[in-house]
């Protein structure tokens, strides 16, 4: 069985004609990781190579779950839950913005991830994968690479009948994580503005078209759908299979072409509030491109701070 607790290059790597192999290869650490494989780990574990499991389940309040109530009924074994909301900039007027370095040092420290630590993100949404991507990406964003996701989530987790425990998050003892933030892994309300004019990178969005294009309401109160000029909509379950498992490389490489998205260029993620816009960052990155940031204040910022002609909508759009 492949080891992923030492970097190696990407086991599903797009073909040597694909435009992402034309860059340099780089070693990137294993970004999904099999159930089977996490059931295994946890009956053996690795001496050297601790393991820490994370629900990152998360939902919009429209759907009513409580992802932290139904952590406590049902979870992998040995996992703690990593909330999006909690582990953010509370200062921001937008939602679950990057903390600080120092408050992601010290939130993952208390969930039990050190230096060493490989962790595996999931979380137990009816897509397979929703919010993890967002912790994956937050991590290697503070420093720490050797994190990976459950393929499939609780919800492929479930299906193979696989072990589960109950009860609060008992993470194992605080543990000495440092975190500094590379700068290259966001984007910012400025960055994008420019780039109506630079057109220095290409710009994809993750959300469901009918939001995207205008026809559809937006989840948060006084935020009208639609999109900023220029981007393209990828919306995120397009990277998933039906049964909730992440497209293979090939497939991916084909869906970014589709939509005329090249990958040997420049490319930023969005969507909402910066969840799923991660899935983009995902995808991209199981095909051989690991620099593709995030803008963090996503389309909730955008739409509270442009100006009513860098709103592209069917509907109402911004009229103030």
């Amino acid at each position: 069985m492949t080891d992923p607790g030492s970097p190696e290059p990407e086991s599903r790597a797009c073909s040597p004609r694909d435009a992402a192999a034309t860059m340099a290869p780089q070693q990137l650490f294993r970004a999904l990781v099999s159930a089977q494989w996490v059931a295994e780990a946890l009956r053996a574990p690795r001496a050297g190579q601790p393991l820490q499991l994370l629900d990152a389940s998360w939902y919009l309040p429209k759907l009513g779950r409580d992802a932290r109530r139904e952590f406590e009924e049902r979870h992998i074994p040995g996992a703690a839950f990593f909330d999006i909301d909690q582990c953010s900039d509370r200062t921001s007027p937008y939602d679950h913005m990057l903390p600080s370095a120092e408050h992601f040092a010290e939130y993952a420290g208390r969930l039990g991830v050190g230096a060493a630590t490989h962790v595996v993100v999931y979380d137990a949404s009816d897509q397979g994968l929703y919010a993890a991507p967002r912790v994956w990406w937050m991590f290697r964003a503070f420093g720490h690479r050797t994190v990976s996701l459950l393929d499939g989530g609780l919800r492929h987790w479930l299906r193979l009948g696989l072990p589960l425990s109950s009860g609060k998050s008992r993470p194992a003892p605080a543990a000495d994580f440092r975190a500094a933030l590379d700068p290259a892994f966001v984007k910012t309300y400025e960055d994008l503005k420019e780039n109506l004019e630079s057109r220095r990178f290409q710009v994809v969005d993750a959300r469901a078209a009918g939001r995207f294009r205008g026809t559809e309401p937006e989840p948060r109160d006084g935020i009208e759908p639609g999109h900023i000029p220029g981007t393209v909509n990828i919306p995120f379950t397009d990277f998933l299979t039906s049964e909730g498992l992440e497209k293979s490389p090939e497939e991916i490489n084909r869906l970014f072409q589709d939509k005329k998205v090249d990958l040997s260029q420049p490319l930023v993620a969005t969507c909402g509030s910066g969840v799923t816009a991660c899935h983009v960052a995902l995808g991209a990155y199981l095909c051989g491109k690991p620099d593709v940031p995030i803008y963090d204040g996503s389309w909730v910022e955008w739409y509270m701070r442009a100006q009513p002609e860098e709103v592209i909508s069917e509907g109402r759009g911004k009229t103030h």
